[in-house]
């Protein structure tokens, strides 16, 4: 009786010993199957071995710090986890391992910059301070009871305009009343920190904070904020004089960061950019001129740098008219700087500015106007930077894709679209997805809620970006890798790599130069990997 028992048991154990092995075999193959259609899928990487060795080691390191980081208690960061809130994670993010791998890892192109928004605002200051004639004036006298809420003005005026007023700070300044930079500065109360302090006040209105964020303006409220920190900064920015420097800046920090290519939009809505006389007369061929010459000198000092272009972009708040003559504009600056300008584009707050429906026919009449001009200005359109469905900023998405968009700017709620989805892999749309600024700008609480692996797992092109990093302080590529990285347990070095060759392969370069490109990536690539390793 004992014998045949025992018999029984076995025979159970070795049947159910072939079902687990069979239910393992078909878990192994539905989740291949399930994650087929994403780019770090198996199929031959570049160097496998070395590159298998580079993730195995930096998921190793991953899981430790998601236990020694981010699994204890930090000063000021209640509950902190991978993927938390940007602007409040990013002093633990700094000193992490892993922060510090990714740092020096080839990001290949940044395809979704905008110019403006992308020095930071403490450099951005000490540009201005040496010219005299940038002046600044306050609708209020600033106290330590309203200096987080006043927003000054910054703006160049006439060499040989007259001080209206000698301190922010001083009880008898009337408001309004414009102060050179420099004195505003110099002058500043010394209860309010002197000129530090004055350097901490402006700054903070030329940057989004994690109060800002996450406690004042955390909805949609948070486009007020994000808006009044870019006009501050635009009386700075749009001054010639410090054009160049700016743009070298940029570069500069890019480069740093491993970034080698990029395709920077300049905003080309004021026609006139300030000249050193404090008027508004300096036109945009000039804006051309000026960033051609910084690129070129640049690629001629720095071997890790290819190359950098143009979308010119244009608010989406102007009317069909003025769309066509921007459109004229940028037709003109194409022909004048055939190699420079490289895609066209609408932004600004989709919900509460013009669709792309409105704008149909000056943009189908452009497409013609190419044709007869031989000239190619592909459309790179924003669209879906929104939490809405079915909305017209959601339906954005719609007419960029049958205009013939080459890329798509953030893409946000393209996952609620599963046609478009399948538009997008089929065409080879690429998605520029901005991770940082998506989460910052609230269309997201997290980046672990983020809809990043959806158009991964559909096999949706996407390039990573940084869309405006002096606002979100997220300078260079490696907090948008590190952030992507961190919040899934899918994605690995693997998949970061294999986002950069995309941002490659999706970019307007012509195939020579994507291949010259790519080749120069792929050798930083193997470097990287074998100091990794080592």
């Amino acid at each position: 009786m004992r014998s045949s028992t025992f018999n029984s048991l076995t025979a159970w154990a070795h049947r159910s010993m072939i079902s687990l092995e069979e239910h393992e075999q078909k878990r192994a193959a539905l989740i291949n199957a399930d994650r087929a259609l994403r780019i770090d899928h198996p199929k031959s990487p570049h160097i496998r071995p070395l590159e298998d060795r580079g993730d195995k080691l930096v998921r190793r390191i991953r899981a430790e710090e998601a236990v020694e980081v981010w699994g204890v208690e930090h000063d000021a960061i209640l509950h902190p986890y991978p993927g938390m809130e940007f602007l409040v994670g990013k002093d633990i993010i700094i000193k992490t391992q892993l922060f510090k791998i990714l740092r020096n890892m080839p990001k290949g192109a940044l395809l979704h910059v905008h110019l403006e928004l992308t020095v930071d605002a403490h450099f951005l200051i000490r540009l201005a301070l040496p010219h005299t004639s940038i002046h600044i004036r306050s609708p209020e006298v600033i106290t330590s009871a309203n200096m987080s809420s006043v927003v000054p003005e910054i703006k160049p005026l006439d060499p040989d305009f007259e001080a209206e007023a000698s301190s922010l700070t001083d009880p008898d300044y009337i408001p309004g009343s414009w102060i050179p930079l420099h004195r505003a500065r110099e002058l500043f109360d010394q209860g309010l920190g002197s000129s530090q302090g004055f350097d901490i006040w402006i700054t903070s209105h030329m940057v989004i904070t994690a109060n800002a964020a996450y406690v004042t303006h955390n909805n949609h409220r948070i486009w007020d904020k994000f808006h009044s920190s870019a006009h501050l900064r635009m009386g700075l920015v749009y001054y010639i004089p410090i054009w160049e420097q700016y743009i070298r800046l940029f570069l500069e920090d890019i480069i740093a960061d491993g970034v080698m290519y990029a395709e920077a939009r300049i905003n080309f809505s004021p026609k006139f950019m300030i000249g050193p006389d404090g008027k508004e007369n300096v036109p945009h061929i000039e804006w051309l001129r000026a960033f051609k010459r910084v690129v070129d000198d640049v690629k001629s000092e720095k071997d890790d740098f290819f190359d950098a272009k143009i979308i010119y972009t244009v608010i989406r708040n102007c009317d069909t008219e003025e769309l066509r003559a921007h459109l004229q504009d940028c037709l003109a600056m194409k022909k004048a700087f055939p190699d420079l300008i490289v895609g066209f584009d609408l932004v600004g707050h989709e919900p509460t500015l013009k669709p792309l429906r409105e704008y149909i026919e000056p943009l189908l009449q452009f497409k013609e106007l190419q044709k007869q001009e031989s000239v190619c200005i592909p459309y790179i359109f924003h669209a879906g930077e929104t939490c809405g469905d079915g909305t017209p900023d959601d339906e954005n998405l719609y007419d960029a894709i049958l205009l013939e968009t080459k890329r798509i700017g953030h893409g946000f709620s393209l996952v609620k679209h599963p046609k478009l989805m399948q538009m997008c892999r089929e065409q080879r749309i690429a998605l520029e997805v901005c991770p940082i600024s998506n989460e910052v700008l609230r269309l997201t609480g997290s980046m672990i809620m983020h809809p990043l692996p959806i158009l991964l797992n559909n096999g949706v092109p996407v390039a990573l970006s940084s869309d405006d990093p002096a606002l979100f302080q997220n300078k260079g590529l490696s907090y948008d890798f590190f952030q992507v990285l961190v919040a899934s347990e899918v994605n690995g070095l693997l998949t970061l790599s294999h986002l950069a060759r995309d941002s490659i392969t999706y970019s307007m370069l012509g195939d020579a130069e994507k291949g010259s490109l790519m080749q120069r990536w792929e050798d930083r690539w193997v470097k990287f990997l074998g100091e990794l390793v080592a």
